[in-house]
């Protein structure tokens, strides 16, 4: 389950860090440490060019909740923020993408609230944002998709909605005790065949529907202020102590 992340990077520094071809200076997005549904965010996808032969790495800036092409809504995006990596190969809202449509989300790190007892037996949700050990930014498994709205001229500026699902896995052992799902996360080494436009072939591709080795990862709690998107900032980011839960209430 992904339904938070924070996404801080520079443009430039993406455009290095994954070797990106092309992209627009003027596509800019300001640093949010609170991505919710529907916010856009910044994508690395590859595709073809009528200039030359190959498939091109740009940089884009989509939204996130997939609108498959058939969809007669945009509405339908908050359900689809996640893919599931068991099934996305199948689902009629996520295969065509599966197969020709994936994409890099370069985020700092995400949230994910685990279930904790609270006063008179009452649960409550204790908020944790996980990130590389190493600090690089963490690259999440996702799928893009072109959606036509029928309600506006074709040459319209919202004629089209490109939009973005981030796909999920069984969480390592470290997160399982705060969430049974996390994001698929990606190391360089694999950011080539997943990008590749021209490796369609199902049975190939779920063979890269396999996390890393556990180890990448840190789970730190975090301030409760998260759970609102009117809350934006790095603080959201630093890690809480059992003391500062203790005396906040939930």
């Amino acid at each position: 389950m992904c339904g938070r992340f924070a996404s801080s990077s520079k443009p430039e520094d993406l455009v290095d860090l994954f070797g990106v071809e092309w992209w627009d200076p003027e596509e800019t997005l300001a640093p949010n440490w609170n991505v919710a549904p529907t916010n856009s965010a910044f994508v690395v996808l590859e595709r073809m060019s009528k200039e030359r032969p190959d498939a091109v790495r740009q940089l884009r800036v989509l939204r996130w909740g997939l609108v498959p092409q058939w969809s007669d809504s945009a509405g339908t995006a908050v359900k689809m923020i996640n893919a599931r990596s068991d099934t996305v190969h199948e689902k009629p809202s996520y295969r065509q993408a599966f197969a020709s449509r994936r994409c890099i989300l370069p985020v700092d790190g995400y949230y994910e609230w685990q279930t904790v007892p609270g006063e008179r037996g009452k649960p409550r949700k204790k908020p944790f944002f996980v990130s590389r050990v190493d600090g690089a930014p963490l690259a999440l498994a996702g799928l893009y998709e072109f959606w036509r709205n029928r309600a506006v001229p074709a040459g319209h500026p919202e004629a089209w909605l490109v939009t973005f699902t981030i796909v999920t896995t069984d969480a390592e052992e470290l997160l399982a005790p705060i969430h049974e799902r996390m994001p698929l996360f990606l190391d360089p080494s694999s950011f080539d065949e997943w990008l590749d436009p021209g490796l369609s072939d199902p049975d190939e591709l779920r063979r890269l529907l396999i996390p890393p080795p556990p180890g990448a990862l840190r789970a730190v709690p975090v301030s409760p202020a998260v759970g609102s998107i009117r809350n934006n900032g790095p603080e959201l980011k630093e890690p809480w102590t059992e003391v500062e839960y203790e005396t906040t209430l939930f």
